[in-house]
């Protein structure tokens, strides 16, 4: 079954009220226009990840996830590092698998500002690993970089959105492809390559995507980042869906991203 690894879904702000400190105004995006979009590309499993606009308020998505049942979908969530023990396994028990380290994708350099997760992602590990939850890394290439000697002690597998958010103008990153090589606990996903580039056809992304696929196959995972926020007026998930073919040729590679990948990576 082909699974949409990172996507999330957005509900009347009346009833899911917004956080405070909006990075994008959130687009109008309920479950039943995702699924719609979903099956033309014969998705059948589905990871829901938290999305900042709601902060760790995570009604919205956990709704979404009852509706579309605990066989079918996991979720990854935004939660204070300290929830007690009740709530964090209320949400297991709804399907949710993993907690994002968010970071705005477009923060300026900063040296050194790792420091300010080491408290959040170290306490955050722990549980996971009593859990059997993973972390889920958003973060700006010089942060995920930062952010790889950390990484490299986690004792809870983590995931790494968007490729690292390396900017595809500045080329292969080799140091971050080794080391996604080099760490079994690493999932990299094939996720928002519009973040990451600005030519037609994103075609300066596609050797970060082969050096990655060609690094880890088997820990590469697909999402569609529906609905694309501050980008769904410049892209499709048609599209997106469509680059797959081009990073990944091999119709047996292709088949571990969308489908035997997720199922080890999520449990289903």
């Amino acid at each position: 079954m082909n699974c949409d690894s990172h996507f999330h879904v957005f509900g009347a702000p009346e009833r899911y009220p917004y956080a405070a400190d909006l990075r994008y105004k959130p687009p109008r995006a309920p479950l039943t226009e995702y699924l719609k979009e979903a099956s033309k590309f014969g998705i059948e499993r589905f990871v829901f990840v938290q999305p900042s606009a709601y902060g760790r308020d995570n009604a919205c998505m956990l709704d979404a996830m009852r509706e579309v049942g605990p066989e079918r979908c996991r979720g990854i969530v935004d939660v204070d590092e300290n929830a007690s023990d009740a709530a964090l396994e209320r949400l297991h028990a709804a399907g949710v698998r993993g907690v994002r380290i968010n970071v705005n994708p477009v923060k300026p350099g900063d040296a050194g500002f790792s420091k300010n997760l080491l408290s959040r992602i170290e306490r955050l590990d722990a549980r996971c690993a009593q859990l059997g939850w993973m972390l889920d890394f958003l973060t700006p290439g010089w942060l995920t970089r930062e952010l790889m000697p950390v990484m490299e002690r986690l004792k809870s597998p983590y995931s790494i959105a968007h490729m690292g958010m390396f900017l595809a103008k500045d080329g292969v990153p080799g140091d971050f492809v080794a080391f996604v090589k080099t760490n079994p606990k690493c999932w990299v996903k094939l996720t928002g390559v519009y973040r990451m580039s600005k030519v037609p056809g994103f075609g300066d992304a596609a050797p970060i995507a082969r050096a990655l696929v060609a690094a880890a196959p088997e820990r590469m995972i697909w999402g569609s980042d529906y609905p694309h926020l501050s980008f769904a007026d410049q892209v499709h998930t048609d599209e997106l869906f469509g680059l797959l073919e081009t990073w990944a040729p091999d119709e047996r590679t292709r088949r571990l991203i969308l489908s035997d990948n997720p199922a080890r990576c999520f449990g289903f």
